[in-house]
């Protein structure tokens, strides 16, 4: 459970993080650094965990952009990268890179995750889309295996 919430507060601070790249373009350094200035992770249990796990999905998006991009563009019916709201599209971003990269969490989890995300950050229609992207894109994975 401890681990959840690490996983979770991680997953929040690396949205913020790629938010803001993405927003102002800004370099990642200084946003990662911004970041964990701002928020207030030694709270945590495990803040050591969360500053890692959040780096490397920060980094993990970044470095696999253009195919996580693509995926998402492919099961986004009608909907272009540029259209979709900045949260959702990074939300998108970090789940995607989960459900593709990450071998050792199950993809319902990073769906889930997502999902929450949205509900919390975004708007009361986010989260459906998000899940059916996100759905969609999952289906097409366990394919590929």
């Amino acid at each position: 459970k401890k681990q959840m919430g690490n996983r979770r507060q991680a997953r929040e601070l690396a949205l913020k993080i790629l938010f803001q790249v993405d927003l102002v373009h800004c370099n990642v350094n200084d946003a990662v650094s911004f970041a964990f200035q701002v928020e207030d992770i030694s709270q945590y249990s495990d803040p050591d965990s969360i500053i890692s796990f959040s780096q490397e999905l920060v980094r993990g998006v970044l470095a696999n952009l253009t195919e996580i991009d693509s995926l998402i563009k492919s099961n986004a019916d009608n909907w272009s990268l540029e259209r979709m709201a900045n949260i959702d599209r990074n939300i998108l971003r970090v789940a995607v890179f989960e459900i593709v990269f990450v071998e050792n969490i199950p993809k319902s989890v990073s769906i889930n995750e997502a999902v929450e995300l949205a509900k919390k950050y975004s708007t009361e229609n986010s989260f459906g889309f998000v899940n059916g992207v996100l759905g969609k894109i999952e289906k097409k994975n366990n394919q590929d295996i």
